[in-house]
């Protein structure tokens, strides 16, 4: 690889991503593959943190994979694989496992939040897959890591693990940064504006998914929850106009100022067609593209084993040389 910086990222496979998977992460990977190398993965590993039924895990994973491509992704100028293919990250992960602390791990909001979503089923791989959310950075020494708000205290524990190993066997791991997306990092659910979109919402009307129809698109955003006030601006305590009002912008490239302008003295209807209408002729190429590629298994597998390849070749090197700095004999193979 040259000596562009490297980024890593990883999406789980749980079923299509979500409007805001798209807009405040997946979309800006491809273009991210003009100016750094680029290393992403579908993260099968942490999915099994809660329960998975076989069949469908498969299922959801080829189709994140083909999805990712659908959304820029190119295997050629990237390096795109399924993290159970490259034993290094669990490999990795006992070490990072042995540098991390129990109070840590026990801080970390997502395990307060699946803990009370899956009571029955609270087992230790919930509780330690931060640890292993660092091997997946570590292992390849990634200067950054495309994270949303709520997957920064991930990225600080990986950053105090790698410093912890650093300060016990000597400089080795990078202190990969935050690489966070100005506009639409966050987008809100379209019947409560003031929770994150999630495709787990009860109401199907809340979350748009990016394999949706566009008719489907737009009757969700007709639905959509907004004001009393009847005018297209952005202000506090304007929840659910300033949402739209985001998904918009990040769609159409217009910034606040030229929406407002745009929809003077029209009505909400108006305003919520157009952004349904948008949306859905942005995802269009998506869609498209997604519907070709997941009935080409074949050339699916060669990519993903090909991506799986060069993702062992980087990381077996760094993981080997965390072994020997450890004090483990060195591997004879």
């Amino acid at each position: 690889m040259d000596d562009k910086k490297l980024i890593f990222s990883a999406i789980q496979p749980t079923g299509t991503f979500t409007l805001g998977n798209y807009i405040g992460a997946v979309r800006n990977w491809g273009p991210l593959q003009e100016q750094y190398n680029c290393i992403y993965c579908v993260a099968d590993l942490h999915a099994i943190t809660v329960k998975q039924e076989p069949a469908k895990l498969r299922q959801n994973t080829l189709a994140a994979y083909a999805l990712l491509m659908a959304c820029g992704l190119d295997p050629e100028r990237s390096i795109l694989f399924i993290q159970s293919h490259a034993h290094t990250h669990n490999d990795l992960n006992w070490l990072l496992c042995c540098n991390t602390q129990f109070g840590e791990l026990s801080r970390m909001t997502q395990f307060k939040d699946k803990s009370q979503k899956h009571p029955d089923d609270v087992n230790a791989g919930l509780f330690t897959y931060p640890s292993l959310m660092a091997a997946d950075i570590l292992a390849y020494n990634a200067d950054l890591v495309p994270v949303g708000v709520d997957q920064k205290q991930h990225l600080e524990l990986a950053r105090n693990i790698a410093q912890r190993f650093n300060q016990r066997y000597g400089d080795f791991f990078k202190l990969p940064e935050p690489y966070i997306t100005e506009v639409g990092a966050k987008i809100m659910s379209l019947q409560d504006p003031t929770k994150k979109m999630s495709k787990s919402d009860e109401n199907v009307n809340a979350c748009i998914l990016i394999l949706d129809d566009k008719d489907t698109i737009v009757r969700k955003f007709k639905r959509a929850v907004t004001d009393s006030e009847a005018e297209v601006a952005f202000r506090e305590g304007k929840d659910g106009i300033n949402n739209l009002m985001s998904i918009y912008s990040c769609v159409t490239g217009k910034d606040y100022a030229a929406i407002e302008a745009e929809f003077a003295g029209k009505g909400y209807g108006d305003f919520k067609l157009a952004v349904g209408e948008a949306v859905a002729d942005s995802l269009e190429p998506v869609r498209t593209e997604f519907a070709r590629l997941i009935n080409d298994k074949a050339y699916l597998k060669d990519c993903y084993t090909k991506g799986a390849e060069k993702a062992m070749k980087i990381s077996s090197r760094i993981v080997s040389k965390a072994y020997h700095k450890v004090g483990f004999v060195d591997r004879p193979f």
